[in-house]
C-alpha cells in the first residue's frame, strides 16, 4: 500500500522554526555505519578511492571534474579517525572549514591522475609507504586492507610493500544501503527540484525545440535551485525512442512525438534518477497503449515493495526480455530495472531479471531506490519510459517522485 502523504521536502535554508536536515547527525550516522562495517569485516582498515565512499566517511567533497581522476583517497582504521588526502589546496580548505576532521589528518595528495604522471615518478611508492606506516601505528598492518576501487600500479605497489588487499566496495555498499531520516529528506528535496523542472519541460515541449535545448533548460533550472551536480540528462524523442539510446541529441521535436527524459542530479550529494514520458501535442493509440503497459508494470512492482520481500519477487512481476523484443536479459538490462539511490546513482539494491533471480536481496526499511519500466510501442519507433523513486518503510512504500505519471501527459495539446 502506498501512503498518500508525501515525505517532507522542506526549504533548503537552515532555519530556527522548522526541523530540517541535521548535518551533524548525518555525518555521525554515515561514519558510524562505515565503522560498523569495518569492525564486522576481516579488514584492519579501509582505503577508499571511490568519491562517494570518501564523502560518506570524511564528509568532504570537491568539484566533480576530479571525480574520475583517482587522486583523492581516505583511510579509516579500526578505532581511528578518518584520514584524507586531497587535491592540493583542498586539503588546507578542509583544515579550515571541516572541523569534524582532525586538521592533522587532512593531507595534500597526488598519485598520478590516471597515469598522466607515470608511476615511475615515485608518488605511489611514497603514498603506500606513508599508508603502511599509519597502519603500523594503528596496529593493523598485518590485517588485510579493504580497497574499493584502485589503479593497477597502486595495487601492485601495495602488494610489493607487503600489504594484503581485499575488496571493501561490497562492505561500503552494504553500509550505505540503509538511509537515515536526514538522507531521505535530502533525497526528497532533490526529487522536488526535478518535479519543478518537469513543469518547465512540459511548458516548452513544442514542435521546433531541440532535445539539447531541453537539456540546457534542465541544467540551468537545477543549478539555479541549488543542485551541486547535474550528472546527466537523457532527452529522447520521436524515432529515437526505440531502442532507447540512453543519451540526448540535437533532434528537433515534432508534432505527435513521444518523448521521454531522465534527470540525474544531486542535492548535497543525494541523487535523483527520474524519468517521465510525454506526447507532444497529441498521442496515437499505439503510444497510449505502450504507456499503459509501462504504467501497469510500474504499479505491479511498487505493489511488491515491503520489508521482507526479495528483489527476485519484484523483478518477477516485470516482463522477460523476450516479451518486449530483446533476445536476452543482458540485451534488455536497465529497461525493467531498479537501483539504489544515495550518494551514488547505482547503489544497493540492484533489481533486474539479470541478477536478482540468482542472488536476491531482502528489502529492508530505510532502503531508497528507483524503479524503471520501458515499453516499446507497436508503431516500431515510439516507446514509454517511467521511473519512480521509492522509500521502503515499515508501514508501506513512500513515493518521492511526484510529477504526474499515472496517465500519459500530453504537452501543449492541439
Amino acid at each position: 500500500m502506498t501512503s498518500a502523504a508525501p515525505l517532507p521536502a522542506p526549504g533548503h535554508m537552515g532555519v530556527d522554526y522548522e526541523q530540517r536536515v541535521d548535518f551533524g547527525r548525518l555525518r555521525d550516522y554515515r561514519l558510524s555505519r562505515a565503522r560498523a562495517s569495518l569492525e564486522a569485516s576481516e579488514c584492519g582498515a579501509f582505503l577508499l578511492f571511490d568519491f562517494y565512499n570518501i564523502r560518506y566517511v570524511t564528509q568532504t567533497w570537491i568539484g566533480g571534474a576530479l571525480g574520475d581522476k583517482m587522486t583523492r583517497y581516505a583511510l579509516l582504521t579500526r578505532g581511528g579517525e578518518p584520514m584524507l588526502w586531497d587535491f592540493g589546496s583542498a586539503a588546507r580548505h578542509h583544515r579550515l572549514y571541516s572541523p569534524w576532521l582532525d586538521p592533522a589528518n587532512c593531507h595534500a595528495g597526488m598519485l598520478g591522475m590516471r597515469g598522466a604522471i607515470a608511476p615511475t615518478a615515485g608518488l605511489m611508492v611514497e603514498a603506500v609507504r606513508q599508508i603502511k606506516g599509519l597502519l603500523e601505528d594503528a596496529g593493523v598492518a598485518d590485517a588485510p586492507v579493504g580497497v574499493d576501487i584502485v589503479e593497477p600500479p597502486f595495487l601492485f605497489e601495495m602488494q610489493r610493500q607487503g600489504l594484503t588487499v581485499v575488496d571493501s566496495q561490497q562492505l561500503m555498499l552494504d553500509a550505505r544501503q540503509i538511509k537515515s531520516a536526514d538522507e531521505i529528506m535530502l533525497l526528497t528535496q532533490a526529487a522536488a527540484m526535478v518535479d519543478g523542472v518537469y513543469q518547465d519541460i512540459v511548458e516548452v515541449l513544442k514542435p521546433g525545440i531541440r532535445e539539447n535545448e531541453i537539456v540546457a533548460l534542465a541544467n540551468k533550472r537545477l543549478y539555479e535551485m541549488g543542485s551541486d551536480q547535474v550528472e546527466a540528462i537523457n532527452a529522447v524523442s520521436g524515432e529515437r525512442c526505440n531502442p532507447h539510446p540512453h543519451n540526448f541529441s540535437d533532434r528537433l521535436i515534432r508534432p505527435g512525438d513521444q518523448a521521454f527524459f531522465d534527470i540525474i542530479h544531486s542535492f548535497n550529494g543525494y541523487r535523483t534518477c527520474y524519468y517521465r514520458t510525454f506526447s507532444v501535442g497529441s498521442a496515437t493509440p499505439s503510444q497510449r497503449d505502450a504507456y499503459t503497459k509501462a504504467r501497469e508494470w510500474m504499479d505491479a512492482s511498487i505493489s511488491m515493495i515491503k520489508p521482507g520481500v526479495g528483489t527476485d519477487q519484484v523483478a518477477a512481476v516485470w516482463p522477460a526480455a523476450t516479451e518486449f523484443g530483446f533476445e536476452n536479459e543482458m540485451a534488455a538490462f536497465g529497461l525493467q530495472f531498479g537501483h539504489g539511490l544515495g550518494l551514488g546513482l547505482h547503489e544497493r539494491p540492484i533489481i533486474s531479471r539479470l541478477n536478482s533471480m540468482r542472488e536476491p536481496i531482502e528489502l529492508r526499511p530505510g532502503m531508497v531506490f528507483a524503479l524503471e519500466t520501458y515499453c516499446p510501442a507497436s508503431d516500431g519507433f515510439s516507446a514509454a519510459r517511467i521511473e519512480e523513486e521509492v522509500v521502503v518503510t515499515a508501514d508501506g512504500t513512500r513515493i518521492l517522485t511526484l510529477f504526474p505519471a499515472q496517465d500519459l501527459v500530453i504537452a501543449n495539446p492541439y
